[in-house]
């Protein structure tokens, strides 16, 4: 097997780290109560994550407060998430970050301003969202609906006006920052200037909202979308191990039930028909993992065919999971008071984030130069 497969010591211990303080602070009745309230965040539950443990630091250099870790460490940490359904913004704060780190090597006079949101996210004193449609798969062209004034924009940092609107942002409820593409650059605009509006989402547990910006203070950030695209990447990369952990999750609790529900005198996980869904299913999740372990890990010009394949192939396991999770529940699976629902949403909600799997199948063919059929 390779190495690359494998999780490290020390990723084993902030696993086990993680997934205690979840198990404290986020079990699934804890989750489904808080999606029932005005705040379906769990602040608290954020902080002693991304301070206690340091998960909002975890890619940010030493030296600027972070943990220098790696892709792989922060998959780690999305499994766990998407095993407990946490709704923290972990995803989000990530891609800024790799936005931020990418911004700070871009030469544009911009990377003082960079270090200082990274130190601030390091610490727990800022959490940053990219205002970007959560569904935008990292291949695409983006072009927006936010305008910006002066354009073109100078290459010293200078300040900037935004005017326009971006749809359905993941986490911008709890964002002390967003990071606003505009007309082919990134600028820094403090959330509490902008209007965010929650809307009606089916995961309920990672709400999505509006964004506008009415001639908004903003600063500049990068000059080109170079950064934007990276970031864009690692979340797909990172989001392929969240679906892998909510997966996991479900098979386990499906398991677990079918071998006590009995009918007709034995568990109805005895009988063929489940356990061959049960087995095939194990077999998939498998699969999920090798290809999640992959994306997160490989480099080069290898990084966006292994993102591409995660996301294709871990989007449709996820969903897989969670709809046999609720069929092999019965009656119980498909009531509100079950968990089951929680998973599903999350299952599908994810499957169109970062793009499609038909997206990213697509692009796959396009990257191995496979010709259309």
């Amino acid at each position: 097997m390779s190495d690359e497969l494998l999780y490290s010591e020390t990723e084993e211990e902030l696993r086990t780290a993680v997934a205690d303080l979840l198990a404290d602070r986020a079990p699934w009745s804890a989750v489904l109560a808080r999606t029932e309230t005005a705040e379906p965040y769990d602040a608290q539950l954020w902080k002693a994550l991304g301070t206690g443990i340091g998960a909002a630091g975890l890619l940010i250099p030493e030296e600027l407060g972070g943990a220098g870790a790696t892709l792989r460490e922060a998959a780690v940490v999305a499994e766990e998430l998407g095993k407990a359904v946490a709704p923290v913004p972990f995803l989000g704060n990530l891609m800024a970050t790799e936005l931020l780190l990418a911004a700070r090597e871009s030469g544009n006079g911009t990377a003082a301003a960079a270090e200082d949101l990274l130190r601030g996210i390091a610490s727990g004193e800022v959490t940053a969202v990219i205002a970007i449609p959560f569904t935008r798969s990292p291949d695409t062209t983006y072009k927006g609906r936010v305008s910006v004034t002066p354009w073109p924009p100078r290459e010293a940092p200078h300040p900037a006006r935004l005017t326009g609107k971006v749809t359905s942002v993941a986490g911008a409820q709890t964002a002390d920052v967003l990071l606003v593409p505009s007309d082919g650059s990134i600028y820094v605009v403090q959330a509490a200037d902008a209007r965010i509006t929650p809307v009606t989402t089916l995961d309920m547990t990672r709400v999505l909202s509006d964004v506008e910006f009415d001639d908004t203070p903003g600063q500049l950030l990068a000059i080109r979308y170079e950064p934007l695209s990276q970031a864009l990447l690692s979340g797909a990369a990172i989001l392929a191990s969240e679906q892998l952990g909510l997966a996991e999750q479900c098979l386990t609790t499906t398991v677990e039930y079918v071998k006590t529900r009995h009918q007709f005198g034995r568990a109805v996980g005895s009988y063929q028909g489940l356990k061959h869904r049960l087995a095939q299913l194990w077999v998939q999740i498998a699969q999920a993992r090798a290809v999640a372990r992959h994306a997160v890990s490989a480099t080069g010009a290898e990084r966006e065919i292994a993102v591409a394949i995660a996301q294709a192939h871990c989007s449709a396991v996820a969903v897989q999971a969670a709809e046999e999770c609720v069929q092999m529940h019965g009656g119980i699976g498909f009531t509100w008071e079950h968990p089951a629902h929680l998973y599903l949403k999350r299952a599908k909600s994810s499957s169109i984030a970062l793009g499609s799997p038909t997206r990213h199948r697509r692009r796959l063919a396009e990257l191995v130069d496979l010709p259309a059929s």
